[in-house]
C-alpha cells in the first residue's frame, strides 16, 4: 500500500489532480474513484494513456498490471487524506464558507476583493463537496510551477450533519463565514433544526481552533446560533476572533442602500452600482467587504471590485433577449432562495412580470407543504403570468387557479414559444436538476 507521505512525493512530481479521464492534463495525477454506477479503477489504464504520470488505485488486479499505478486502501480516503497533508503545508489564510444560499456568488464577490491586493485562489465552480474540496485544496501551490497563491476561498457545501466537520478537516480553513442558514437539504439533514446544526460545524470548527468567524450582525439566526456555541464551547462567554459585518465596518465604509434592482449603494467613496439584484446580494456584498477589511483591502478597492463583477453561471444573471430582461438564477433552489428571490422580483419596477419556476429538490417529507406554501407567496405577489414546471409545482397550483402548470420542462419550452412576449420581466428559478436556463433560447 502507498502511504500518504509517499504518495504526497508523487503528487509533487505531477502538474495537478484529476478524477476524470474526459479531463486529463498532462503529467497529472489520476484518483479512481467509485460511484453507484462506475468504478474508476476501470479507466486507471485509459488515464495514464491519456497523459497521467500516475494513476491511484485500490483495485489490486489494476494496480499490478501497471508499475505507474499506486495501491492504495481507498481511493477517496486517499484523494481527502492527500489535501489534508498538502492543506499543513501551506501557510496562507484560507477562507472557508457555507451556508443555505449565496454560496456561491458569495465566494466569488469575496476572492474579487482579495484579488485586489493578493493573489486569490477560489473554488472553482461548484467543487465545494467531499470531492471537490479537496480537489480545491491540492490545486493551492505557493511555490514551484504556475502562481503562488497568497489567499485561498473555499466554499463548502453540505447536504447531511457532519460534512461540513468534514471539509474543514481537510480545508482548515482560518477564517471563515455563513452566508445565512435556511430551508435547504431538509431531507439529508433532518429538519430545520438539523440545518442549523451541520451548518454550525464550522462555528464550531473555528472556535476550536482559534480562527476567524464573520458574522452578519443582522442576521437573527446567524447570531444566535453563535451564541450557542459560546455557551458549550467557552466557559467565559467570550470569544475575540470574531468580526460582525456591518457592525464593525471600519470608517468611511458605513453604507446606505440605494435600490436592489440592481444593488446601489452609497458609503464615503460615493455611489457604487452592481450587477447584481436584491437584498439578498447586498448582504453578500457585505460579507465580501468585511473579508477584504480584515485583509488591509481599502473601501474604494472593494466596491471597484464589487461593482465590476458579473455572473455568468445561471447565478442572479442578467440575460436580455430583445426588449425582455431575465433574471437568471437557476442553478438552485430551496424555500428560503425561493422566499428571497420571488420577494426581490415582486419590488421590482417593471412593465409586465413573468415568473418561470421549477421543483425544489431534496425536501423530503416537506416537499408538498413548502411547494403549497411557495404557492401562497406568488399569489401575494400578484405578477402578471406564472409558469411552474415539475411534479411537485402542483402543489404550489392550489393558491394559483390561474398559474400554467407543466409537468415537465419541455412541454414548458413549447408553451413559451408558441406565446412570444415582449416588454416583459422573467424571473426563472429552479433547482438544478430542473435546468431551467433552457427556457432562455425560447424567450
Amino acid at each position: 500500500m502507498t502511504s500518504t507521505p509517499a504518495l504526497y512525493d508523487k503528487f509533487l512530481e505531477c502538474s495537478g489532480v484529476s478524477t476524470d479521464t474526459r479531463r486529463i492534463a498532462p503529467d497529472s495525477l489520476f484518483v479512481a474513484l467509485k460511484g453507484a454506477s462506475f468504478d474508476g479503477n476501470q479507466f486507471a489504464e485509459q488515464a495514464l494513456a491519456a497523459g497521467a504520470k500516475y494513476a491511484v488505485v485500490d483495485d489490486p488486479s489494476v494496480a499490478s498490471q501497471q508499475p505507474r499505478c499506486l495501491l492504495v486502501e481507498d481511493g477517496l480516503l486517499a484523494l481527502q487524506d492527500l489535501a489534508r497533508h498538502h492543506r499543513q503545508t501551506l501557510t496562507i489564510p484560507v477562507v472557508g464558507l457555507s451556508g443555505s444560499n449565496g454560496k456561491t456568488t458569495t465566494k466569488e464577490l469575496i476572492a474579487a476583493v482579495l484579488s485586489t491586493r493578493f493573489r486569490t485562489y477560489a473554488t472553482v465552480g461548484n467543487l465545494n463537496n467531499h470531492i471537490g474540496v479537496p480537489l480545491t485544496i491540492l490545486s493551492i501551490r505557493t511555490e514551484g510551477d504556475g502562481p503562488a497563491y497568497e489567499m485561498a476561498v473555499v466554499e463548502m457545501g453540505a447536504n447531511h450533519q457532519r460534512e461540513i466537520a468534514l471539509l474543514c478537516s481537510i480545508a482548515q480553513p482560518t477564517h471563515g463565514l455563513l452566508t445565512n442558514v435556511g430551508k435547504a437539504h431538509l431531507e439529508g439533514f433532518g429538519g430545520i433544526a438539523g440545518v442549523r446544526k451541520g451548518k454550525g460545524e464550522l462555528y464550531d470548527y473555528l472556535i476550536e481552533t482559534g480562527g476567524t468567524v464573520f458574522i452578519n450582525s443582522r442576521d437573527k439566526v446567524l447570531m444566535t446560533m453563535y451564541r450557542e456555541r459560546l455557551k458549550t464551547t467557552r466557559s467565559d462567554n467570550t470569544f475575540a476572533n470574531v468580526i460582525f459585518y456591518p457592525a464593525d465596518e471600519p470608517a468611511g465604509a458605513q453604507i446606505e442602500l440605494l435600490s436592489e434592482s440592481p444593488v446601489t449603494y452609497r458609503d464615503a467613496t460615493g455611489e457604487t452600482v452592481t450587477h447584481l439584484p436584491g437584498q439578498y446580494n447586498f448582504d453578500n456584498m457585505l460579507a465580501a467587504m468585511a473579508v477584504g477589511y480584515q485583509f488591509g483591502v481599502t473601501v474604494a478597492e472593494a466596491n471597484q471590485a464589487i461593482a465590476a463583477y458579473n455572473p455568468t453561471n445561471n447565478r442572479s444573471q442578467v440575460v436580455l433577449r430583445g426588449s425582455n430582461t431575465v433574471l437568471l438564477d437557476a442553478y438552485n433552489a430551496n424555500p428560503s432562495s425561493m422566499a428571497a428571490a420571488i420577494r426581490q422580483f415582486a419590488a421590482m419596477t417593471a412593465p409586465r412580470k413573468v415568473v418561470v419556476l421549477g421543483d425544489m429538490y431534496e425536501l423530503g417529507d416537506e416537499s408538498a407543504a413548502e411547494h403549497a406554501a411557495l404557492g401562497k407567496l406568488i399569489a401575494d405577489a400578484k405578477f402578471d403570468l406564472v409558469l411552474l414546471a415539475g411534479k411537485d409545482m402542483k402543489y404550489a397550483l392550489e393558491s394559483l387557479p390561474t398559474a400554467y402548470y407543466f409537468p415537465d420542462k419541455f412541454s414548458l419550452h413549447n408553451w413559451v414559444m408558441d406565446h412570444p412576449m415582449t416588454d416583459t420581466h422573467f424571473l426563472i428559478k429552479g433547482s438544478r436538476g430542473m435546468g431551467l436556463e433552457s427556457v432562455v433560447p425560447f424567450i
